[in-house]
């Protein structure tokens, strides 16, 4: 590797910076281990191919450049503030001014799922996903390099930093990230007055339609902002970028705290904590003159911290407004003071993220309604929800009733569960997609209501051509084709589950898992894309008012390809090309003008088998090699499987393979007739076939 980007990996090689993606809810974020969010636009985004901040999940609308944890106090009669990240073109670099917590060498940045399916299950883990970490900013040199920190203006406060992060994959809870700090006085003096910030630099764009990087006119300046109170969230949307695909809100919230055993929240019943304040601040990017300057010193930056712009008295005639128009601005919610914080004390807060569509109005997505924030605001309180956990009534303290896993502490960060997932099986044919699943979600047991309230199932499939669209939110194509729950109890349907119970269990070779239950879907359109999911769904709890609860149909998503089977022996003839002829932007190839999305499907192949592409002329235009165990390969002759869809989740019927029209050496093919041979591996028989380009 050589220049900038090269050194910049060494740094963070050097200073155990560990980056990851949060991606089982529907949204894909980069965390890292020293507590930050979002990559800049840079480092993981352009080597691991990992988000900033994007949702819907595959969309490419991202939501933040970057943000950090502030952490500031009085410490005698000097302010200290550390900062996690600052309001910098370039984004994190090891040891750059703003950039003040680091990890010890070898540093880490754990995860864990409570998914008993997933490698990386542990009993200890909080949500589907979770992110475990510790940094500190007690070093004015970056450990284990010879790396100081940069402006460090009045020496370190002296704090250690436990960290968490954690998403779901319910449906109900998809949609917002949460992070959890406990954050200790490793000093030897007491913190007065302290504050604890988390600051973003939020931004909102379509970056399949104006690419990151493109500048600050095109790309970072289209932000409106909001805060909303009731809630103690800021926000972000996006005024005049790119219309009708960033119709998204991007929210910074407060969620709580704790000291000393005490629960701190300005919204605490039934009485809040006496002077205990969250505020609320934004400033433009590097402005130091204006009515929104951006903070200079640490001073200025405990002051940003301890005051909110709610608190002016333009706050609704001069604030507000201008914080509608767009720009490129900061967002931070801070809360505070927390007071006489001595050695060995600490301190919990956590915050959450939260993603969400404008809810439709008839307004222009410019706007910024009421109406157009009811799903925002619907998510935000999930969010809130799972962090209040067993603290029913929001007075911090366990009381009677409240002790649901019966562990005898107040339990944060735990949400209801729809019922397990069942596990699904896919057998694939012409025009034919039958789905079998198995029972085992009938024996969940909800972690709040502790009943066995399984309900039923309901069955999810895509519209053809759901995935040509210029932006696609693959969960909400998802269109309800079938749905069977319990009979005779008055929820749901009461269908009952005869039509789909089969009357022996089915087995498929090396799994030993009984299927029960299987589903046809007809009709289906060979070689093009279908979205398929199964869901469980709950009774819900009218006791509780919780409503029924459904689990994640990303977690069972699969994009399923009907067609031919593998011809074994060329048992079901010879092999054969679709569209034929094919016509230059045929209809499933999308809005993409790029040559490597272009598609055509070669049929009844064999198992594992070669296919060579050939002119009249007899010279190679191009080979692939075909194996019916391997779907993803189709992305190697293809790029139209990335572009419009998921490798990871594709299913196809293993006797077909899709090609972009490109030579061995990637030139667009002539119009005109073309020879293929498909030769068998196996038998090393060989077929030929025809077809023709139309340009």
């Amino acid at each position: 590797m050589k220049g900038w980007f090269g050194t910049l990996c060494l740094l963070w090689a050097q200073a155990s910076f560990v980056e990851k993606q949060a991606s089982l809810g529907n949204f894909r974020v980069t965390v890292n281990n020293l507590g930050m969010i979002g990559n800049s636009f840079k480092g993981s985004y352009l080597v691991q191919g990992f988000k900033s901040a994007e949702y819907p999940k595959g969309s490419g609308i991202e939501h933040l450049f970057e943000g950090g944890l502030w952490i500031g106090a009085k410490r005698g009669n000097t302010i200290i503030v550390s900062t996690g990240a600052v309001d910098d073109p370039s984004g994190y670099v090891t040891g750059k001014a703003g950039f003040e917590f680091s990890a010890e060498p070898g540093a880490t940045l754990a995860e864990r799922s409570s998914l008993p399916e997933l490698p990386t299950y542990s009993s200890y883990a909080v949500s589907h996903q979770d992110f475990v970490a510790d940094f500190t900013d007690r070093y004015t040199i970056v450990p284990g390099t010879q790396i100081p920190i940069q402006n460090i203006e009045n020496g370190p406060l002296g704090a250690d930093v436990h960290f968490e992060a954690y998403n779901w994959n319910y449906t109900f809870a998809n949609f917002f990230l949460l992070y959890n700090f406990t954050i200790k006085n490793a000093s030897f003096d007491t913190w007065d007055s302290l504050y604890i910030g988390y600051w973003v630099d939020p931004v909102i764009r379509n970056t399949t339609i104006t690419p990151a990087g493109s500048g600050g006119t095109q790309f970072y300046n289209k932000g409106g902002n909001g805060y909303i109170d009731s809630l103690f969230m800021a926000y972000e949307f996006d005024v005049s970028g790119n219309p009708g695909f960033t119709d998204t809100y991007f929210g910074l919230k407060f969620l709580g705290s704790e000291y000393k055993g005490e629960f701190l929240h300005p919204a605490r019943r039934p009485l809040p904590p006496s002077g205990f304040e969250t505020n609320f601040q934004s400033w433009t990017f590097r402005d130091y003159t204006g009515q929104f300057r951006s903070p200079q010193t640490d001073a200025d930056r405990w002051l940003k911290m301890s005051q909110s712009l709610t608190e002016r008295g333009d706050w609704a005639t001069l604030v507000v407004p201008a914080l509608r128009i767009a720009g490129n601005r900061s967002i931070m919610v801070s809360a505070g003071p927390f007071l006489n914080v001595r050695p060995g004390d600490s301190v919990k807060v956590a915050f959450a993220f939260v993603f969400a569509r404008k809810t439709p109005d008839g307004n222009p997505n410019s706007a910024d309604t009421p109406q157009q924030k009811e799903e925002f605001i619907r998510h935000a309180r999930w969010a809130q929800s799972a962090y209040d956990g067993e603290d029913a009534n929001f007075n911090g303290v366990l009381d009677a009733g409240e002790d649901l896993n019966g562990d005898g502490r107040l339990t944060r960060f735990l949400l209801p569960s729809p019922p397990n997932l069942p596990r699904i099986r896919y057998e694939i044919e012409p025009n034919l997609i039958r789905l079998y699943w198995d029972a085992s979600a009938e024996e969940s047991i909800d972690p709040i209501t502790r009943r066995r309230d399984f309900e039923g199932y309901r069955i999810y499939k895509t519209t053809l051509g759901f995935d040509v669209k210029e932006v696609v939110d693959v969960l909400k194509e998802l269109k309800l084709i079938a749905q069977f729950d319990k009979p005779n109890n008055g929820i749901g349907y009461d269908n009952g589950f005869r039509a789909i119970r089969l009357a022996d269990p089915k087995y498929f070779p090396g799994d030993p898992t009984p299927y029960i239950y299987m589903y046809e879907i007809k009709g289906v359109t060979n070689g093009w894309q279908h979205a398929i999911a199964l869901t469980a769904f709950d009774e819900g709890d009218a006791d509780r008012n919780l409503e029924s609860l459904e689990s994640s149909k990303e977690a069972t998503l699969r994009r399923i390809f009907a067609g031919a089977p593998p011809n074994r022996g060329f048992a079901y003839g010879d092999p054969y090309v679709y569209p034929n002829p094919y016509y230059e932007r045929a209809a499933w190839e999308g809005a993409s003008q790029a040559h490597e999305d272009k598609r055509i499907m070669f049929a009844n192949l064999p198992p594992h088998c070669e296919v060579s592409i050939y002119t009249v002329a007899g010279d190679l235009v191009y080979r692939f090699e075909h194996h019916e165990n391997d779907p993803t390969a189709q992305t190697r002759s293809s790029r139209w499987y990335e572009t419009y869809s998921d490798p990871k989740q594709i299913l196809t019927s293993g006797g077909e393979h899709g090609w972009n029209l490109l030579s061995q050496s990637g030139q667009i093919i002539a119009r005109g007739l073309y020879v293929f041979a498909v030769k068998d591996l196996d038998t090393n028989e060989i077929r030929t076939g025809k077809f023709v380009i139309i340009r």
